[in-house]
């Protein structure tokens, strides 16, 4: 069995910040849009180094992602940056219209994602936001890991062109993927190789995937561990070639049940290849205040979770 470590744990929002000053160094054409969370969203550093580049617009995200939409028809690559829920729920009539319907080429960064926002609460977490956007034509739907791929991502994004929903969080979590990884939008990560169970996992739940995988091991139960940092377009075939092998999959996200990576798992094994899944979610509930860990452990999205979800699926092969 592979065995993971990590020397640090980091935050991915700074993940983000590091990729977008990369880029501001490196491209010309990215610009960066914010409304009144620079510090949250760790865009400080671009601010600072390209100021004629950024463009603080307010409590106004509505009229930001208009802005950012009409800053593609110069050429310009536009990274707007607000908490997941108000770059979603708060706009999604801007992000259907102006960019996802005109397939503009903007980078919508969000922040604070899921349960793990913590004290702020249920209304500013967001557990609904992958479904939103996966289900808008020509949008991409990104959720990595950690630090080092949250950089990747931002940079990769950049290259490509059309409408990229790009999510991340605010707690520190384990940086342990590599630091020089070639980011491959849509392209799974096989991170553990098994012959029982397929572990499917996105965002946060990684590590704890990896967690689960080296207890499941313990006893006795081999599991394979997928990243799915891409969630549309999804990596079909890595999925299916597991699940043949395994024949039973656990999906694992920060996120509704409903609407989520599981939702596009079982719509593809319901199509090309049925096999037993369980599902580690939230089950259709809105969040509360309290610490990350907290909130992770009584919503059902910690490491015993994915184990029990695993000895679940486990009985009905």
């Amino acid at each position: 069995m592979k065995e993971y470590t990590y020397t640090e744990k980091k935050d991915t929002r700074s993940g983000f910040g590091a990729g977008l000053s990369e880029l501001g160094k490196t491209n010309p054409n990215v610009v960066a849009l914010c409304a009144d969370l620079t510090g949250s969203l760790k865009m400080d550093a671009f601010q600072k180094a390209h100021p004629d580049r950024f463009f603080q617009v307010g409590i106004a995200e509505a009229n930001m992602m208009g802005i950012a939409a009409g800053l593609t028809i110069g050429g310009k690559i536009p990274f707007t940056g607000t908490f997941a829920n108000f770059s979603t729920g708060r706009v999604y009539d801007q992000i259907r219209q102006s960019i996802a319907y005109s397939d503009k080429n903007v980078k919508i960064a969000a922040s604070h994602a899921g349960l793990t926002l913590g004290e702020d609460g249920a209304t500013h977490q967001i557990l609904e936001d992958i479904g939103l956007m996966k289900m808008l034509p020509n949008m991409v739907v990104i959720n990595p890991c950690d630090y080092n791929q949250t950089k990747a991502a931002t940079i990769a994004v950049a290259k490509y062109h059309g409408p990229v929903y790009l999510r991340f969080g605010r707690p520190s979590v384990p940086n342990f993927t590599p630091a020089d990884q070639e980011f491959v939008i849509g392209k799974a990560v096989l991170l553990q190789e098994g012959s029982d169970v397929t572990i499917v996992a996105t965002g946060h739940l990684v590590w704890k995937a990896l967690e689960a995988a080296k207890s499941l091991h313990e006893k006795g139960i081999s599991a394979e561990v997928i990243n799915i940092h891409t969630i549309k377009p999804l990596d079909e075939e890595a999925i299916l070639k597991s699940v043949a092998k395994t024949r039973c999959v656990v999906s694992a996200e920060e996120h509704q049940r409903h609407g989520g990576l599981g939702d596009s798992i079982a719509q593809l094994l319901a199509r090309k290849h049925p096999a037993p899944q369980e599902y580690v979610a939230v089950n259709d509930s809105f969040g509360e205040s309290g610490t990350p860990d907290e909130l992770m452990k009584k919503y059902g999205l910690d490491t015993v979770n994915i184990i029990e979800a695993t000895e679940a699926v486990l009985k009905r092969k």
